[in-house]
Order: structure tokens, then sequence, then C-alpha cells
């Protein structure tokens, strides 16, 4: 796949866009089966096992939520990358038609 102008210009506008939202959300709860994932991926938690105690107090109890407090460095990240890659949309040559 050759990206040209149009795709350099929409994934900057994206990533942008998301560079925005970092910097103006201070942290993301994720609902019951992200944070369920979550926890299978890293195993690193005591939801990860498989015992039938831990089964039944996940079932029986209210739904867990993580909370994810993503660094404010991120967000200038994605601000600046992104449109650091709608400039240089302008900058390459237009599509043939």
């Amino acid at each position: 796949m050759d990206f040209d102008r149009n795709r350099y210009f929409t994934i900057g506008v994206i990533v942008f866009l998301l560079g925005i939202q970092f910097r103006m959300v201070d942290s993301f709860v994720l609902n019951e089966p992200s944070t369920r994932a979550l926890a299978k991926f890293g195993q690193q938690t005591q939801m990860a096992s498989n015992d039938p105690a831990t089964e039944f107090i996940i079932n029986n109890h209210p739904s867990p939520k993580k909370t994810v407090r993503p660094p404010r460095w991120l967000g200038w990240i994605m601000l600046t990358s992104g449109a650091v890659m709608c400039l240089h949309a302008f900058a390459l040559p237009k599509p043939n038609k």
C-alpha cells in the first residue's frame, strides 16, 4: 500500500484529535469486559486466576472497573506528531488522476 498525501493527512488528523482528547481527559474508566481482558492479559492481578472462589466472587460482586491515567506528555506528543504529519501531507506531491 502506497502512502500518498491523503492518507498522511487523514492519519495526521486522527492522531491530532486523539492528542486533544488525551490533553482534555484526566483518566479513562474501562468497562467490565475490558477490565477482565486486561487482567487476563497482564496476569498480575487476582482476577486472572481460574480457581472457583475467585470466579464466585467476581460473578456475585459489582463489576470491577479499572481506571487508566495516561501520562500528561502523551497528549503533547500526539498533538505534535499529528500536526507534523498534516504539514508533511501538504509537502507531498498531489496524486495523479
